[in-house]
């Protein structure tokens, strides 16, 4: 029998029409010479009526069916009495009146059961992936997914884009995180690299003079894992010849209203919203703002350098800063214990406390409210944090980036904890006019804030270009597509001049000598006329699980790796045999790891 729809897809417009459907069998009910199936398909679930009245041998097959077994079954499609219909279910108004029916497969019993919220470990899930993609929840993500691809694809062929492919197999060049490393059996002691990105292939194709790019591209980085990486992913990349980078983020609203529309069914208002880095960090103490609500960092450096109170005025007077979060209703709901633990928390970021006052009808209270006795200065802090009575200010001391991270951490933590998101909403924002270096505090150097082929700004590319003068203070041509506090993805105008490029490895610590044979390919593809170009890159898995709304990345992944980059199903990586390390010529010292096949 030929499939005629999906089982999900059936409502009232299929009464008195005969259907055929294929899928798992949800659950069983026997009524004795009456049994009810829940036939599951990726669409959904549809009620099945098995009964004499209809057909005695498909009530034959119905009474060996069990949960888990794939089934075929034709039927008439008839509506549901009225004190029957199940408002839960997409399918509820209808059932199918079961005439022909055949078991395709049977199963065993599954370790867990094939519905959605179910409660057992993630490596469990994991290690039968095969069967929690079953799961309505798992496969509403993946179907919404593919949606968006098909919409991504779709957008980039409308306006003239063309989707070219580069190399997964290339050379290991520093790009800021460890590389993963494929040995040649040709050429032994010699290794490819897995691309972190096709970053310099899709400049050269600018070269090349395909002036407008796009790729689906597959990335690897060997970087320690948490709920929005993977050791494998996938990026919406996109690279286009002789524009600015207004240009390039106009396409890109383009393509994200376009995705929103095709995949969600919203409409979203465009333009998006740009701020500058600096503007950023000064009021959210972060790059990465979450706009859905306020509680705004506020400096209150001016008011606090010369008070009492030496942590404050200290950190003034030693080139730091003074800032505060007002929380709202915050003084009856966080006590000394909470604060004290919030504490312990920021202590991470190098903080080595955390003020706090609490607002009343006319002073403060709190353990530092005997500094701020003067009432000039206390209204003063209270205009500058817009605080009100029952409100609770948190304040930071410090230098710039402590009190950020501090600030930054504590706001968006309070803010979910008081349920004070909309996360209905999608936020979109624009972060523009990077810093073109961020000081590495643990490599303790500079190191490229986007990466090493991001152009300064116009008016800044002197600071590399003449010897003398300070080309860290150079901000760039950068900017990164912000959703709902988090880096949906980012992208530059690139340097396409040899001389300007050089001077930016020169900036980063590379010597001459080093950056040719590193990126000496590179460098001379720049002599033979590079245009202007630009591009960005979207993370696709962090787009979709933002959309779906999910906490992690891996549940929009169809066969994700876990925490410690180990996929359970096939229990990947592996030791492998002997004979195949001796083709490579590679040597492993500890004998415990080869194959367990020769075990």
């Amino acid at each position: 029998m030929k499939r005629t729809t999906y089982a999900g897809l059936v409502n009232e417009d299929f009464i008195g029409q005969e259907v055929v459907l294929k899928g798992w069998v949800q659950k069983r009910r026997d009524l004795g010479g009456l049994i009810f199936i829940d036939l599951r398909d990726r669409e959904g679930i549809l009620q099945l009526v098995f009964s004499e009245e209809f057909s005695p041998d498909a009530l034959a097959v119905a009474d060996k069916l069990r949960g888990e077994y794939v089934v075929e079954a034709k039927g008439k499609v008839v509506a549901r009495k009225d004190d029957e219909i199940n408002e839960k279910m997409k399918t509820g108004k209808v059932e199918v009146d079961i005439t022909e029916a055949k078991i395709l497969a049977t199963a065993k019993t599954p370790p867990f059961y094939i519905q959605d919220n179910v409660d057992v470990s993630e490596e469990l899930k994991l290690k039968y992936r095969y069967l929690d993609l079953r799961r309505p929840e798992m496969q509403k993500n993946i179907i919404l997914r593919s949606k968006v691809i098909q919409s991504v694809h779709k957008f980039f062929n409308q306006r003239g884009f063309l989707d070219i492919e580069t190399p997964t197999l290339t050379k290991s060049t520093p790009e800021g995180a460890r590389d993963y490393l494929v040995p040649s059996r040709v050429y032994p002691g010699s290794f490819y690299a897995l691309p972190q990105s096709p970053q310099q292939f899709k400049q050269l194709l600018m070269g090349a003079g395909f002036d407008k790019y796009y790729q689906l591209a597959r990335c690897y980085r060997d970087e320690d894992l948490r709920g929005d990486r993977q050791p494998e992913f996938t990026q919406i990349d996109m690279e286009m010849s002789f524009v600015d980078q207004h240009e390039i983020m106009d396409e890109t609203e383009g393509l994200i209203a376009q995705v929103m529309k095709d995949a969600m069914g919203i409409d979203v208002k465009l333009p998006f919203k740009r701020m500058d880095w600096d503007e950023s960090m000064a009021r959210f103490g972060t790059d990465q703002p979450d706009v859905r609500f306020g509680m705004e960092l506020k400096d209150l450096s001016d008011i606090m350098k010369d008070v009492d109170f030496k942590v404050f005025s200290s950190a003034v007077k030693n080139g730091g800063q003074v800032k505060a979060i007002a929380v709202p209703g915050g003084a009856d709901k966080y006590s000394r214990k909470d604060i004290d633990e919030f504490t312990s928390y920021v202590e991470r970021f190098g903080a080595k406390g955390l003020a706090w006052l609490k607002v009343t009808d006319d002073s403060f209270s709190g353990p530092i409210a005997k500094f701020f006795k003067d009432a000039d200065i206390r209204q003063k802090i209270l205009d500058k944090t817009e605080g009100k009575p029952g409100d609770l200010l948190l304040f930071a001391a410090d230098n710039s980036r402590v009190v950020a991270q501090t600030l930054s951490y504590l706001r968006v933590t309070i803010a979910k904890q008081q349920n004070m998101i909309d996360e209905s909403k999608f936020a979109f924002l624009w972060i523009v006019n990077w810093p073109l270096f961020e000081w590495d505090v643990d490599l303790k150097r500079y190191v490229a804030a986007h990466h090493p082929f991001t152009m300064p700004n116009e008016n800044d590319v002197h600071y590399l270009m003449n010897d003398g003068e300070d080309p860290h203070k150079a901000y760039a041509q950068s900017y990164d597509i912000i959703l709902n506090g988090l880096e949906l993805g980012g992208g530059s105008i690139r340097i396409h001049t040899r001389a300007l490029q050089e001077k930016m490895f020169e900036a980063l610590g590379l010597t001459l000598e080093r950056a040719k044979a590193q990126f000496g390919y590179f460098l001379n593809a720049l002599d033979y006329g590079f245009p202007p170009h630009g591009g960005l890159a979207i993370g696709l898995d962090r787009f979709v699980r933002l959309l779906a709304d999910r906490e992690n990345i891996r549940d929009v992944i169809a066969f994700p790796k876990n925490s410690k980059a180990v996929e359970p199903l096939t229990n990947a990586p592996q030791p492998v045999s002997t004979k195949q390390l001796d083709d490579l010529g590679i040597f492993v010292s500890d004998p415990t790891r080869n194959s367990r096949d020769e075990k």
